[in-house]
């Protein structure tokens, strides 16, 4: 099976894909397209599925970048690709033949590209790191490579919609702590919880923020299991593990 980049106009031409589970070597509960090194597939199963995304985006394996993610809004600047990797949640670069990969099983994916200026951005933002600012500080450090905030177009790919994110009320006070509107992306569910619209909430903030134009592909994660990697679903499966997907923008 060939793999499946989901892509956006918006971006285009800029070469990126928000790569779904299809295509990889990956088998088991990670079948497919598995490129996250911490999992507990097979090593040369997430290898093998990196070098066919690599070249895909035409570029050398070692061209395809990634990070260890903690949730953060500590962001990346790249500047050659084999630097170590390091603990943070984005990235930027201008520098051409660059792939930047984000991993995500539910989180938001979030592609940026500003064109004339030759920058792009590459950002893992859950609800913890759009929370604190992993956006804003992304847009931030594309501008210090030269980019132009309104010149700056950015895409969230396939995460966790609203009507699968159940979420306990301990979960709303800091969004409302942080801002009384933000209650406007919770919708009531089942007795005491709520439902969060995680991508509604992204594109709030990137907007707020000033960038040119932003959208969502719309794809949840949770709800199409032949498609997408999702850790909630596996959570409620009872499995014990995940794989994980691989959006990628090169400069």
């Amino acid at each position: 099976m060939t793999l499946e980049p989901l892509t956006s106009d918006l971006l285009a031409p800029v070469r990126h894909g928000f790569f779904t589970r299809r295509g990889g070597s990956s088998s088991g509960i990670f079948a497919g397209l598995n490129c996250g090194p911490g999992s507990s597939d097979q090593s040369g199963a997430v290898v093998m599925n990196r070098a066919r995304v690599a070249r895909e985006m035409q570029v050398a394996p070692e061209a395809l970048v990634s990070l260890h993610q903690v949730h953060s809004a500590d962001v990346l600047t790249l500047t050659h690709p084999d630097q170590p990797r390091q603990k943070a949640d984005a990235m930027v670069t201008a520098t051409p033949g660059i792939a930047l990969g984000i991993l995500t099983a539910d989180c938001q994916p979030v592609l940026f590209a500003d064109r004339s200026a030759g920058v792009v951005g590459a950002a893992h933002a859950g609800w913890k790191g759009a929370l604190t600012g992993v956006l804003e500080a992304t847009l931030a450090a594309m501008e210090a490579l030269g980019a132009h905030r309104s010149d700056i177009v950015a895409v969230i790919g396939p995460c966790i919609s609203q009507r699968a994110y159940e979420v306990g009320p301990e979960f709303i006070d800091a969004f409302l702590d942080e801002d009384p509107e933000n209650s406007r992306f919770f919708a009531n569910g089942a007795g005491d919880r709520y439902l969060f619209d995680l991508p509604g909430y992204g594109l709030h903030r990137l907007r707020s923020a000033g960038v040119g134009t932003a959208e969502w592909t719309r794809h949840c994660t949770y709800s199409d299991a032949d498609r997408f990697f999702s850790y909630r679903r596996a959570t409620h499966a009872g499995e014990a593990d995940y794989g994980r997907l691989i959006s990628v923008i090169r400069a």
